[in-house]
C-alpha cells in the first residue's frame, strides 16, 4: 500500500513526539524527579480506576462530571497522604521501630559470634553499620546516593506532593471539553497515555506480587511458626517491611530476607534455617510471578526486565532500578504499536 503525504506528516509528528518523549523520562531521572512522576501517575490512574466503578462516567453535564472527578482527585490524594503518614508514623512507633530492629538485629549477630566457626564469622557484620551495609548489599555502590536521599527527604516529600497534585489536576483535564488540538499535542498525548498505561500495568502487578509475598510471610511468621511454639520478635514490623521492599523487584527481596533470618537467629539455629528455606521457597515462587504477573502484562521474559533493570541501574542508579520496568513497558509497547517487533 501506497504511503501517503499525510502519513509522513503523521509520522513526522510521531517522530518528533518520540523524541520529546525520549528526552523527557532521561531528564526526569537525572534531574530527580521520578517521585513527582511516580506520584502523579499513581493519582491519575487511581482516579480513572475509581471513576467508572463510582458512576463518575455517567454523570452527562460537564460541570456535575467535573465537580465528582475533582471531589474524587482529591479524596485520592487525601488517602495517599494520609497512607504515607501512617506508615512513617508506624515505622516510627514502638511496634514498628526500624532503628531498635536493626539495634537487636545487631545484638543477636554479636551473641552468635561466639557459637559460630570462624568462616561464616568472617561474613558476618562487626557492628550496626556494617549490618546497615548488609541490609542494602545488592546497593553497596550507591550508599553515598542512599544517604543523601535521606538528607533530601524534605525536597522529595515537596516533590512528591506537586506530583499528587499534577495528577489530579491531569484528571480534571480529561473531563473537561476542550478545542481540538494541534498534531503534535496530539502524538504527545499518545505518548502520555502509553506511559500511564505501562505504569498501571507493571506497578499496580508489582503491589499483586508484594501482597501475595507479604501474605506467605505473615502466614509463616504469625500461623505456622507458633503452631510449633516459635513467636518470632518484631513480626509485625518484619511483615510490614516485607511488603514495601517487595515494591523493588530483586533488592527487596533479598533486604527482606536477610532481616528474617538474622531475628530468626533470635530463637534458633534451626529456627533460622527453617526461615531461609521457606525464604527461598518464596524467592522463587516470586521469580515464578514475576514471570507470569509481569511478565504477561508487557509480554517480556523475566530476562528482559532483569536486563533493562541492570542497564538503567548502571545508567541512573537507584532510581533507575525502580524506573526501568516502567520505561521498559513503555518503550516495548511503543514498538509493538510500530509492528516492529
Amino acid at each position: 500500500m501506497a504511503i501517503t503525504h499525510d502519513d509522513n506528516t503523521r509520522l513526522t509528528y510521531d517522530i518528533a513526539a518520540w523524541i520529546l518523549a525520549g528526552v523527557s523520562l532521561v531528564l526526569i531521572l537525572s534531574l530527580h524527579l521520578l517521585p513527582a512522576l511516580l506520584a502523579g501517575l499513581l493519582v491519575y490512574e487511581l482516579v480513572h480506576i475509581l471513576a467508572p466503578r463510582l458512576r463518575v462516567v455517567r454523570i452527562h453535564q460537564e460541570r456535575g462530571k467535573l465537580v465528582a472527578v475533582a471531589l474524587l482527585a482529591t479524596v485520592v490524594v487525601l488517602l495517599i497522604v494520609l497512607a504515607v503518614i501512617g506508615i512513617v508514623a508506624f515505622f516510627r512507633s514502638e511496634a514498628g521501630n526500624l532503628p531498635l530492629l536493626l539495634k537487636n538485629m545487631a545484638d543477636i549477630l554479636d551473641r552468635w559470634r561466639a557459637v559460630l566457626p570462624a568462616s561464616v564469622l568472617e561474613r558476618l557484620p562487626e557492628d550496626i553499620d556494617d549490618l546497615k551495609d548488609l541490609l542494602v548489599e545488592g546497593l553497596r555502590g550507591h550508599a553515598g546516593e542512599l544517604q543523601k536521599i535521606g538528607a533530601e527527604a524534605g525536597r522529595i516529600g515537596a516533590h512528591i506532593l506537586i506530583g499528587l497534585g499534577i495528577g489530579a489536576l491531569i484528571a480534571l483535564h480529561d473531563v473537561q471539553s476542550s478545542q481540538a488540538s494541534g498534531p503534535l499535542a496530539q502524538a504527545l498525548q499518545e505518548r502520555a497515555v502509553r506511559l500511564s498505561e505501562a505504569f498501571r500495568r507493571i506497578v499496580f502487578a508489582q503491589v499483586r506480587i508484594a501482597a501475595i509475598n507479604t501474605t506467605l510471610t505473615a502466614l509463616y511468621l504469625a500461623v505456622v511458626l507458633p503452631i510449633f511454639g516459635v513467636n518470632l520478635p518484631f513480626a509485625k514490623t518484619l511483615i510490614a517491611v516485607t511488603f514495601f521492599v517487595g515494591l523493588l523487584p530483586v533488592v527487596g527481596n533479598l533486604v527482606s530476607n536477610t532481616i528474617i533470618v538474622v531475628v530468626s537467629l533470635s530463637v534458633s539455629l534451626s529456627v533460622a534455617i527453617a526461615s531461609l528455606v521457606f525464604l527461598v521457597i518464596i524467592h522463587k515462587l516470586e521469580y515464578f510471578l514475576n514471570a507470569h504477573i509481569v511478565g504477561t502484562q508487557i509480554h517480556a521474559r523475566a530476562w528482559e526486565l532483569l536486563l533493562a533493570m541492570l542497564v538503567m541501574e548502571a545508567a541512573f542508579g537507584i532510581p533507575g532500578v525502580i524506573a526501568a520496568p516502567i520505561y521498559y513497558a513503555y518503550l516495548k509497547d511503543e514498538l509493538v504499536s510500530r509492528r516492529l517487533i
